[in-house]
């Protein structure tokens, strides 16, 4: 969950990088479809610390089970809620998408790059 809370407070560099580089290619339905798949994302992360939270406390098996098909899950999940989110608002579609992909991506990579850092400072 710790890991959950450290990626979701980078989302306040990623998130606005990504929103505004929407606004201009888009408009501004694009820039909130942006913001709407950057909340996705969010909440895509904040599920997972808590799947892997409580599954730890159970067992390594359990982990190691929600890892694999929380994964899976998760990704349903993010279909699901674009699919209906498209259904019911006038969102654009492809900023909706691209944003779920690049915050995602970016705020892994952030991470990565921060675990590494301080891994190798313990070297």
């Amino acid at each position: 969950m710790a890991m959950a809370r450290r990626i979701t407070r980078r989302v306040f560099w990623v998130g606005p990088v990504v929103v505004l580089g929407f606004l201009p290619a888009r408009g501004w339905r694009g820039a909130g479809s942006a913001a709407a798949g950057v909340a996705i994302v969010v909440g895509l992360y904040l599920l997972t610390g808590l799947i892997m939270s409580a599954a730890a406390k159970v067992s390594i098996t359990a982990m190691q089970g929600a890892a694999l098909m929380g994964f899976v899950l998760r990704l349903g999940l993010i279909a699901a809620v674009m699919y209906g989110l498209a259904a019911v608002a006038p969102v654009d579609r492809l900023a909706l998408g691209v944003s779920v992909v690049v915050a995602y991506l970016s705020l892994l990579l952030l991470e990565f790059a921060a675990y590494a850092g301080e891994s190798g400072n313990r070297a």
